[in-house]
């Protein structure tokens, strides 16, 4: 059995966000017309070593795609020098079940989640939008900035906030330096959120934060907002005002009632209603949903994420590999 071996290197090397923002468009389109099977993630214990592990898998027959995604949280992996989510990416050939591919899942789930946030924006951000306010300087960061220019090349300023001042001046210095001559926009350090917020067309959080980030009240009408930090209920990085007042909502998946702090906690305080939902972002690329109406509309979006993304943005990446030679290829 032979094993395509896939890097960060070798998966930048044949993607890039235009191609992943597609690949989470047929993904969200299949799951919403409920052409895909992805069962609820397994999440097994490791108390003796402080850890757990998760299981996202599924199959999408219409993509061929068929894996696993492996994650692990072990938070003391930092004093060892190694990182603390690692992630491994599995595919498999759904015509005979044999392992097709291995790749690096932790650059999969930073480029497939920015992916998603950027299809949100296409669909839901007015098309003259101006200024993108980004909470949140990590990992996440990169992708969810490259995804927005993407589909919103015309953004002149990019505002970059983060509780630590000095990192997100650094950010916005590689930032610069990583874009330069692919998008027009200006990087900046924003000095407080509420400077970051002011004159924003679009809004991206990615934080791990448990309590809103910035003022609600303070955004403009006819903002766009992503809300992709918040994976648990105790994480809310949005301001319950957003949820309870935007014109629109929309979600990845349903999941996202049961998982993001940024909703379960309005609904809990009776707030918000899961009824209030305008649908899903899948039915809203099959057209069964509208979308912005006008350009004064609020629009939120939240992810926290599906292994229908996972498995979809795999397999496109590991049939763009295949046709252009790159990898690794070992032998079981």
């Amino acid at each position: 059995m032979k094993i395509l071996v896939l890097n960060k290197a070798d998966m930048q090397e044949v993607f890039n966000a235009s191609k992943a923002i597609a690949a989470d468009k047929e993904a969200l389109s299949l799951y919403a017309a409920g052409k895909t099977n992805i069962p609820l993630r397994a999440n097994l214990d490791v108390p003796e070593h402080n850890g757990q592990s998760l299981y996202m898998y599924g199959y999408a027959a219409p993509a061929n795609a068929l894996g696993v995604k492996i994650v692990s949280v072990y938070p003391d992996n930092i004093n060892k020098g190694i990182p603390g989510v690692p992630a491994t990416m599995v595919l498999l050939n759904a015509e005979t079940g044999e392992t097709c591919c291995m790749m690096d899942g932790t650059y999969l789930t930073q480029v497939r989640t920015g992916a998603v946030a950027g299809l949100a924006t296409d669909y839901l951000a007015r098309k003259d939008a101006k200024v993108f306010a980004v909470f949140g300087t990590g990992g996440q960061a990169p992708g969810q900035i490259d995804a927005v220019l993407t589909v919103r090349p015309e953004i002149e300023l990019v505002k970059l906030y983060d509780m630590n001042l000095e990192r997100a001046a650094a950010f916005a210095e590689e930032m610069t330096a990583k874009f330069a001559g692919t998008f027009k926009a200006k990087f900046v350090a924003a000095q407080t959120a509420a400077e970051a917020v002011e004159g924003a067309d679009i809004i991206t959080t990615c934080t791990t934060a448990k309590v809103n980030v910035f003022d609600g009240t303070l955004v403009k009408k006819g903002c766009h907002i992503n809300g992709v930090g918040s994976y648990t209920p105790e994480m809310s990085e949005i301001d319950e005002y957003i949820v309870v007042n935007a014109d629109k909502v929309y979600t990845d998946t349903p999941d996202a009632v049961a998982e993001s702090g940024d909703l379960i906690k309005p609904i809990n305080k009776g707030t918000f209603s899961e009824d209030k939902i305008t649908g899903q972002l899948g039915d809203l690329i099959n057209g069964i949903i509208p979308g912005r109406e006008s350009d004064d509309e609020i629009t939120f979006f939240e992810t926290v994420g599906s292994a229908v993304l996972d498995i979809v943005c795999g397999q496109a990446i590991y049939e763009s590999a295949v046709e252009m030679g790159i990898g690794q290829v070992i032998e079981l």
